[in-house]
């Protein structure tokens, strides 16, 4: 499709920031801003059918976005995961993310495993007045990234893992005309997690409790606009807990919480100074020169710190998402969840339910996000997962011979 958009407002929304929230006190409304927004999108049906979460469940073919320490307790040997999921159906219909991910246990002790993924997000066609005698300009602009990740057991209970990623993002116009070539912006980060899994026993049954942690996005800054528009990645600081316990023979029920904070300081905002005497635009344009200069490692430490309204604004930083998993031997699935973002901070909040079938090769998973605030572009939100299992390939095409 053809549609003439705003790429500014666009982009924006490709957050999935409810509309409700820009009618929110403008001196209150302060989401972190960060560039690669869509790598903060989750790509799995599975994990976005529980609220978006995954950082403590148990180990599947996309578990690099969640946590990819989990692939060294993986069951399967090797497993590869196809998911797409047309973003912001609502508004147009040429948005989307698609994601492969997969991993590959090596060595001889079942103890760690080489994982990798790829994803695509398009912005489909946008066409656009360049200003010059009314000639329109289109192009696809689209952000992509491409990891790979070792995991190791450091013990029976206890795993880590990192991952290296190339990200790239291209946004911009080209003007030929103001000899302006517009080039994409390129950047390098990596992730380190951890996972622990026990299997205590409560009653005469024997249940599965998890912990785990991710910090991603650990990185350089990605600059859009020949180097001009410096911006952080969004990296994140993910923690989660499960809890997995028998209903009966061959039915479990698992229980499941993440908490997330991104690692970014919030920019400055002019609410915050008196802008109306030059020593408070002069104050406010030396915050945000600082802002923009601040290295990402930097920005880490000071997003504990840097909020306006002091600790009861950090709470607000921190998104919430809880989830249920039902499980009929391992082949049929039920899911739902809640993912609760701050109305102040985006104001993202929305329903989420999916179902699953497993064969021995193949296991097909779908979601479905139901928003809060009916004005919500993320509202109707429909993801696609298609997992296939290498030990049963191996196994189908061994008993074909």
């Amino acid at each position: 499709m053809k549609a003439i958009r705003n790429i500014s407002l666009l982009i924006l929304l490709a957050l999935g920031v409810a509309q409700t929230a820009f009618a929110q006190d403008k001196n209150e409304f302060n989401p972190i801003q960060t560039g690669v927004t869509s790598l903060g999108i989750a790509p799995d049906a599975r994990g976005a059918s529980m609220g978006d979460l995954g950082a403590a469940t148990d180990p599947d073919a996309n578990s690099q976005f969640w946590n990819p320490s989990k692939y060294a307790f993986a069951y399967s040997n090797a497993s590869v995961a196809l998911s797409y999921t047309p973003w912001l159906r609502k508004l147009v219909n040429d948005i989307f993310l698609a994601n492969l991910a997969g991993y590959w246990k090596i060595g001889s002790g079942d103890n760690q495993a080489l994982s990798a993924s790829l994803r695509y997000f398009s912005l489909g066609e946008v066409t656009s007045d360049n200003g010059i005698d009314g000639v329109a300009q289109s192009l696809n602009p689209y952000e992509m990234a491409f990891d790979l990740g070792y995991s190791r057991k450091l013990s029976e209970k206890f795993s880590m893992g990192v991952v290296f990623r190339y990200i790239y993002s291209d946004l911009g116009f080209s003007d030929s005309y103001a000899g302006d070539q517009s080039t994409g912006a390129s950047a390098f980060s990596a992730d380190i997690a951890g996972y622990f899994t026990t299997y205590p026993i409560i009653g005469r049954n024997e249940c599965q409790w998890s912990w785990g942690w991710n910090i991603s996005n650990i990185g350089t800054k990605v600059a859009y606009n020949n180097g001009e528009n410096p911006a952080f990645l969004p990296t994140n600081l993910r923690l989660g807990t499960s809890f997995t316990f028998p209903l009966a023979d061959y039915h479990n029920l698992s229980l499941n919480l993440d908490f997330n904070k991104l690692l970014v300081p919030a920019r400055p905002r002019q609410a915050d100074y008196d802008m109306q005497t030059p020593e408070g635009q002069a104050e406010y344009a030396d915050a945000l020169a600082s802002w923009e200069d601040m290295s990402p490692f930097t920005g880490i430490f000071k997003s504990f710190s840097d909020a306006p309204g002091g600790f009861k604004e950090e709470l607000r930083e921190i998104t919430i998402s809880f989830g249920a998993e039902y499980s009929y031997n391992n082949q049929f699935f039920l899911r739902a969840g809640y993912f609760y973002e701050n109305e102040y901070k985006g104001n993202r909040q929305y329903f989420a339910a999916g179902a699953g079938f497993s064969l021995n090769v193949v296991r097909l998973d779908a979601s479905y996000m139901l928003a809060t605030a009916q004005s919500s572009p993320l509202d109707q939100t429909l993801r696609f997962t298609l997992t296939f299992d290498m030990d049963g390939l191996k196994d189908l095409f061994g008993r074909r011979r």
